[in-house]
């Protein structure tokens, strides 16, 4: 009796602490709700799509800055991932025992670096290297939409090279630690079979896609949110544009520089709603990973057992 009281007390208690979490998101989506509704009652769901953002005239839109957060966390992603993955087979699966936990260490000293960091040397490295690159590079390329803009060495591929230095180290843990936790009988069963030292670690990913997905995911929510670095790096101006090279802006960003000039109530309520619109877009990429990594271990269930069930007809 005293056990089974005690195991429903435990329950009750663990329950709450999960119960809490999901108020604390509903607190937060709530007050950004409320606290931006003068701007939700003003522009409506235009607010969404509009390309202006004038605060002297009232005029605001929040589309240049979706765009340029979406486009610079992606380009982020599309750099990381290679790298990140790299990294992680490299140190489970190929390097030396010897260099197995510096390693390690040097990859995840990347995440404590802060941003305000990565965003100077960002500013003092990195962007000088892109302007050089852009002078140098061909007049041909340059009147590509991809490659145009003014060469002052800020602008979005400057701030996708700064997020994806960032996103390594998230990415690269969690991807290292689904690959040391493949069962060991996965790969021997792949030595068995004649497969080469490659094949066997492309059973082991097979084996860990679902955690694998989850750690890019990871990566595309910590690129999402990022501020400081992205500000100092990206030029900051409210655009849409494919160019690598022109400067745009983020969510992040202009909530950053813009909070504390916010002299009328408008103008305050706008910049609280496009932090509104970023919790939601947050949300809504995380249930697309959660659903992303739901259909692939469905997938996988379905290659394990339909086989085993032919193999038990054809016996019988």
């Amino acid at each position: 009796m005293r056990r089974s009281s005690d195991d429903r007390l435990f329950r009750l208690g663990t329950g709450v602490f999960a119960t809490v979490v999901l108020l604390v998101v509903l607190a937060i989506g709530f007050e950004l709700f409320r606290q931006s509704l003068l701007s939700i009652e003003k522009f409506g769901f235009a607010f969404w799509k509009g390309r202006t953002w004038n605060p002297v005239s009232g005029e605001f839109g929040a589309l240049p800055f979706i765009w340029g957060t979406l486009y610079s966390s992606f380009l982020a992603l599309l750099l990381s991932t290679p790298i990140a993955l790299g990294i992680a087979i490299y140190i489970s699966e190929l390097s030396p025992r010897l260099l197995r936990q510096p390693l390690t260490y040097l990859t995840e000293l990347l995440a404590a670096i802060p941003s305000i960091v990565y965003g100077l040397w960002g500013v003092f490295v990195l962007t000088p290297m892109i302007r050089k690159l852009e002078l140098a590079m061909p007049a041909v390329l340059r009147k590509l939409p991809l490659f145009s803009g003014p060469p002052v060495g800020v602008g979005m591929g400057t701030a996708a090279i700064i997020l994806a230095i960032m996103v390594i180290p998230f990415s690269s843990s969690v991807a290292r630690e689904i690959l040391k936790n493949v069962p060991s009988n996965q790969r021997e069963a792949a030595y068995a079979l004649g497969a080469t030292r490659w094949e066997a670690i492309k059973v082991a990913m097979g084996y860990g896609k679902t955690g694998i997905i989850g750690a890019v995911m990871l990566g595309l929510g910590r690129a999402l949110g990022e501020t400081m670095a992205v500000t100092m790096v990206i030029g900051n101006a409210p655009q849409i544009s494919l160019s690598l090279f022109a400067p745009q802006y983020t969510m992040a960003a202009v909530i950053a520089n813009e909070f504390t000039e916010a002299a009328d109530e408008l103008y305050l309520h706008a910049l609280i709603e496009i932090g509104l619109v970023l919790f939601i877009i947050t949300i809504l990429v995380n249930f697309a990973s959660r659903f992303l990594i739901w259909s692939t271990k469905r997938r996988i269930s379905r290659v394990l057992i339909f086989p085993v069930a032919g193999e038990e007809e054809a016996a019988a």
